[in-house]
């Protein structure tokens, strides 16, 4: 039997020994493996009404807003997402608060049983750390006794850990070429692995926009016989005013704040005057869709008023999504690594940011069109500095970054050997009227924020 974990530091150390999908390049995924080791934990999980998330953009920022609207209303909300920024208990969240010490020790005590009689199965079946710490959030959500969990899938859907949930309702955000090693090389395949999570008598709410993946999930819920429905055609972003940056104080610190106020329709209400402190039309189709779920969950006994549910989208706080970190220059980290996320992330800028110069600080995993994501961001920035983090192995050298550069885009970029070198070159030719933006990579977005937030003091900030 293993011995019993104690701190913290014991807790972290059992799961970075095991297999991590998130910082490698070779993935297996079982669902039966996850079935087996939740069977053993006693199904935590069936005893929890969830809210499920899938897609390729804007399931992490679709499932923050749904929690907090839950939560505002009263409801002890669960939220699980991946990965974290800082602080693996950053992915389980109860009303915002995460695992204390000695929560995080016992359900990790509760789960090393179990994960060490499934290490003596035939290979294949010994369970990840994504897989440990899904069970891990189940048991913690279960600890705390909340009335219902909000779940981003990891990767996928079909097969993902997340997908043995009992949802009251799933979604499905925008879908684009991405994990195609994994998912497929076409949105049809990549919509039939994310529409995985459709499931019986659970009905969906669809963001997907590119007729190709559309169709999929329409033939998948045809096929459950369950009730679809879709930003464009019942659901509707009818109004969308951006909103000046402004500042407030919070404690001893300045708070920098942008965002936006929308008027959604739903099948089931008109909403008016929503005030979103996120940048970007995404994010408002993303409260769109965040809010037909609340909708929907009206609909199946868990009411929430508007006036809870606007409350709780005006506290929202969801770093590296177009997060303004600092001004004169105004520096923010985004955290696209997809070619959509970087269109989106490109078109917020154009929309919201004007400056006089731009600085792009970049980085990218290997197994991400990071080629493409340079396609379409080269032609907003004056200055490229291309870099890699230090925090993951899975990073793109620097040198052949450069080559995609001066190959697709026709120019040549400045080269950072490290985030830091890379932050004191950008800070050094940025005017105060100047834009900094640190993208490409979730790890160099995370990276970075940590350094610069470090360095800026005593300014902290939130979208």
């Amino acid at each position: 039997m293993p011995r019993p974990i104690q701190t913290r530091g014991q807790a972290l150390s059992f799961l970075l020994s095991r297999i991590d999908y998130e910082r490698t390049a070779v993935v297996c995924f079982k669902l039966d493996r996850m079935q087996q080791l939740l069977e053993r934990l006693e199904n935590p999980q069936q005893q929890l009404p969830a809210v499920h998330i899938a897609g390729t953009k804007g399931k992490g920022s679709t499932a923050v807003m749904v929690a907090e609207m839950l939560s505002a209303a009263g409801y002890r909300c669960g939220l699980f997402t991946s990965p974290h920024i800082h602080d693996f208990e950053e992915r389980m969240r109860v009303d915002g608060a995460t695992p204390t010490e000695q929560e995080l020790v016992e359900v990790t005590n509760r789960i090393i049983e179990a994960v060490a009689a499934m290490d003596q199965l035939p290979e294949g079946m010994q369970p990840t750390y994504f897989e440990i710490a899904t069970a891990m959030a189940w048991l913690f959500f279960a600890l705390r006794q909340v009335d219902v969990v909000v779940l981003e899938v990891g990767l996928g859907g079909r097969l993902d850990a997340t997908n043995l949930c009992s949802p009251l309702v799933t979604v499905i955000t925008n879908i684009s070429l991405d994990h195609t090693a994994v998912l497929g090389t076409t949105l049809a395949s990549i919509a039939g692995e994310k529409a995985g999570i459709v499931k019986p008598n659970v009905p969906v709410v669809s963001g997907v926009g590119a007729p190709e993946a559309r169709a999929v999930v329409h033939d998948v819920c045809s096929t459950q016989n369950v009730p679809l429905y879709e930003l464009g055609r019942d659901i509707e972003l009818r109004g969308r005013e951006v909103l000046s940056a402004g500042k407030s104080k919070g404690g001893t610190e300045t708070v920098l704040r942008r965002g936006q106020r929308l008027k959604i329709q739903t099948p089931w209400r008109t909403w008016s005057g929503v005030d979103l402190p996120l940048a970007g039309e995404h994010q408002a189709q993303n409260a769109a869709i965040a809010i037909a779920v609340i909708d929907l969950l009206n609909e199946r006994g868990r009411s929430v008023s508007m006036e809870a549910a606007r409350s709780g989208l005006t506290r929202l706080s969801w770093p590296l999504r177009i997060e303004v970190l600092r001004d004169q220059p105004t520096v923010l980290v985004d955290a696209a690594h997809n070619v959509a996320s970087a269109t989106a992330l490109i078109q917020t800028l154009e929309a919201e940011f004007p400056a006089e110069r731009s600085v792009l600080v970049f980085a990218a995993t290997r197994d991400k069109d990071f080629g493409g994501m340079l396609q379409q961001l080269h032609h907003r920035f004056e200055t490229i500095i291309l870099t890699t983090y230090t925090n993951n192995p899975r990073g793109v050298p620097v040198e052949q970054l450069a080559t995609i550069v001066r190959e697709r885009c026709g120019r040549n970029a400045l080269l950072a050997a490290d985030p830091q070198t890379a932050w004191d070159l950008a800070l050094s030719s940025a005017m105060p009227n100047d834009l900094i933006c640190v993208t490409g990579s979730f790890y160099l977005a995370a990276e970075m924020r940590e350094m610069i937030r470090k360095k800026e003091a005593p300014a902290t900030v939130t979208p």
